[in-house]
């Protein structure tokens, strides 16, 4: 059994209580730990949960782990690619302003979201950051992007950079420190992450990516240790203390990103940036409170839109 710190996302849950719940369609919430999460939301006072399913099932599997749905709103459909297609529908018509991935496949629900026509894509390529939490780290580190991009290009990193970044403003992060890692932290040919990421630098230099410090390529040491760094004569006003990690691909992402989880106990929550609205976007597999996490970060991030509509 994982033993997570039950209060490492303390800071962001209260803020988005201070803010207020939001509308939030959960498709397909038909798992103990999908529909507890999507509850708890409820109850933690971080959204408020429209429950789109079979609602027999629903039901039934509240009523098998004592949940109370009486003041939780739940529109009955078939199947799974309904839940997806409405839930995405209500986003779409405004009458959303999270949307949350219950118990059905990531790519079923995804085919919804970045359906040309009806879903919820904008001119910005979608990613997924992690936000994670680890003891022996004395800040939040957003991974990005480890489950939807699998080896993306330059311009696709350039959106997951300014993705990941618009995340740490919305989370009070003024100029978040971003280190593009590789294997090596040296411009080699034959590694192409390290010339994307001497690119990337690059354009932030230009306003090609904005709000935001870059450095890379670096090495996850020297990224992460001031010492590593030092050690190799390094010197950078992001090695040391990142906050956003960019892998070179999804494959090393999700594999630090597990790690993190798994050897070092880190909390987590997950959220799918560059869509109309934010997307909590979350394993099958993750825990309630890791829902609850995504849930208030998704908060946060829907009221900072609604401000900035606002003052435009």
């Amino acid at each position: 059994m994982l033993l997570r710190d039950a209060h490492a996302f303390e800071d962001i849950r209260e803020e988005a209580k201070r803010l207020g719940p939001l509308p939030m369609a959960v498709a397909h919430p038909c798992s103990r730990e999908s529909l507890l999460g999507a509850v708890e939301t409820f109850l933690d006072g971080v959204a408020t949960p429209i429950l789109i399913g079979p609602e027999n099932k629903i039901r039934r599997l509240a009523e098998e782990i004592d949940l109370d749905l009486q003041d939780i709103e739940v529109i009955d459909v078939p199947h799974s690619h309904a839940a997806a297609e409405t839930a995405v529908a209500l986003a779409r018509d405004g009458k959303a302003d999270i949307l949350m991935k219950g118990s059905l496949h990531t790519d079923e629900f995804m085919t919804e979201v970045l359906a040309r026509a009806t879903g919820v894509r904008t001119d910005r390529r979608i990613s997924h950051v992690f936000i994670m939490r680890v003891e022996s780290y004395p800040r939040y580190l957003f991974i990005t992007d480890a489950a939807i991009n699998i080896s993306p290009d330059l311009m696709t990193k350039r959106d997951i950079c300014q993705n990941a970044i618009d995340l740490c403003h919305s989370l009070g992060i003024a100029e978040p420190k971003v280190a593009i890692l590789s294997a090596v932290e040296t411009i080699t040919p034959e590694i192409g992450s390290t010339v994307d990421a001497a690119a990337l630098c690059k354009m932030a230099d230009r306003g090609q990516i904005r709000g935001a410090l870059l450095d890379g390529p670096l090495a996850f040491d020297n990224a992460i240790s001031l010492q590593a760094a030092d050690t190799k004569g390094i010197v950078s006003s992001v090695a040391g203390s990142p906050d956003i990690l960019l892998v070179p691909d999804l494959e090393s992402g999700n594999m630090l990103a597990k790690q993190l989880t798994y050897l070092a106990a880190a909390a987590s929550a997950g959220i799918v940036m560059g869509a109309r609205v934010p997307i909590v976007l979350t394993s099958r597999s993750e825990d309630a409170p890791g829902r609850l996490a995504s849930a208030a970060i998704a908060n946060l991030l829907a009221h900072r839109r609604h401000k900035i509509g606002k003052i435009a």
